[in-house]
């Protein structure tokens, strides 16, 4: 075929198919955008106030993260804030004093009331609220899983402070007080005047994660135009956790202590490296399966039933030569001889002792003592005797 001729058709043909595909996809297929929220990674997995240090430094301030509150190397200013989101039960008196002598010159402390039922202490109000609020002066109540309405004009109606233990103030803190949030289930939020600074106590501080607790824990496809919620996504919240930080906002460092561990490294390799050690294990172990010694004898085959006629008489033969019965087989096959010897020489078979010797010697051409030899009885101990002459008897059969 003439190439050209060739590609001419070949070209032809996708034109003639390809067009009508094009437009049936085109009518039958739509571009959608869609917004996949997956869990977060590195720090942001385990730091529940990444979101906000991020936040705060495109906002141009100096941000500070730690995990754990260790005054030693966390050099704070008169005009600092200082996010403790860290359950104040487990500082020490002498770091509770600190703090508040760093308040006392011109700080700014957060705190929230001890979370409720967290395993590591009772789940009991007063008595385990830890020195730092003794000494402001709080009372932490049951937890109540009512929440407190807070609306802005961008979104409305929004609950917050719904996990967390709602407290009271004693007659001092009371006097100190600049502002006081509340129903009378008890308190969500306190600013408390302490010398130069300001310390705010919160019922918890959930409105402050990053982003909330359904986009960490899962992944989820949102449509278009729609946002995640939870956390500082929402626009209330973000609100929310720019007023608290007000009294120091721009003046200093922003110290976040998150007071949550990150994962270990057998955590990780356990929960996330799963696709990978499952089948190394079972490959282990089946490798060891096969390998390893058996345990007892192997079960014997089943026992295949026979029927062979020539292994019956071999058997049987078997067992007359183990109890001395050889002359039996001697006659059973001299028997065979002799029928055969009536049948193609009756005159010979007439014969005895001699004269039948020779005249079977002279039929068969051999020397008159082989042929005695053949047809005498051999001794019931002498098997090598029985084989000759059971040889011979069947070679003179076959010879007639």
């Amino acid at each position: 075929m003439n190439p050209r001729l060739f590609w001419s058709l070949l070209l032809g043909a996708l034109i003639v198919l390809g067009v009508p595909l094009t437009i049936l996809f085109l009518r039958t297929h739509e571009k959608v955008t869609q917004t996949l929220v997956l869990p977060p990674q590195g720090e942001a997995s385990f730091n529940p106030l990444y979101v906000l240090g991020q936040a705060l430094r495109a906002d141009g301030l100096q941000v500070q993260t730690r995990q754990q509150l260790q005054l030693r190397d966390m050099p704070l200013a008169a005009g600092d804030t200082l996010v403790l989101l860290q359950d104040t039960r487990d500082l020490a008196p002498h770091t509770a004093q600190a703090l508040l002598a760093w308040v006392e010159q011109g700080g700014h402390l957060l705190l929230r009331t001890p979370p409720p039922g967290n395993g590591r202490h009772k789940d009991t109000p007063r008595s385990t609220q830890g020195p730092l609020l003794d000494r402001i002066g709080v009372d932490s109540l049951f937890h109540d899983s009512s929440c407190q309405r807070f609306t802005v004009a961008d979104d409305s109606d929004q609950r917050v402070f719904c996990k967390g233990r709602r407290f009271s103030l004693g007659f001092r803190a009371t006097a100190n007080a600049e502002r006081l949030w509340g129903s009378e289930h008890g308190l969500v939020f306190a600013r408390l005047r302490h010398g130069q600074g300001r310390i705010d106590v919160l019922a918890d501080m959930e409105f402050m994660r990053g982003n909330g607790a359904a986009a960490i824990t899962e992944r989820r496809v949102l449509d278009p135009g729609q946002r995640p919620r939870g956390g500082l996504n929402d626009l209330a919240h973000r609100d929310l956790t720019r007023y608290l930080l007000d009294p120091n906002y721009g003046r200093g460092t922003v110290w976040l202590v998150y007071g949550t561990r990150p994962p270990t490294l057998f955590a990780r390799l356990v929960l996330q490296g799963w696709p990978v050690w499952v089948p190394l294990l079972m490959a282990i172990l089946g490798w060891l399966w096969a390998r390893s010694q058996r345990l007892g004898s192997a079960q014997p085959s089943p026992v295949v039933a026979r029927r062979s006629l020539l292994e019956h008489v071999r058997a049987s033969g078997e067992l007359l030569l183990r109890f001395g019965q050889g002359p039996h087989l001697y006659r059973a096959v001299q028997a065979l001889f002799l029928h055969r010897l009536r049948l193609r020489a009756p005159v010979a078979a007439a014969l005895d002792g001699g004269a039948r010797d020779q005249a079977i010697a002279e039929l068969l051409r051999w020397p008159v003592a082989r042929v005695a030899s053949a047809l005498t009885v051999p001794a019931a101990n002498d098997s090598s005797a029985l084989r000759e002459r059971i040889r011979l008897l069947l070679q003179m059969r076959s010879l007639l």
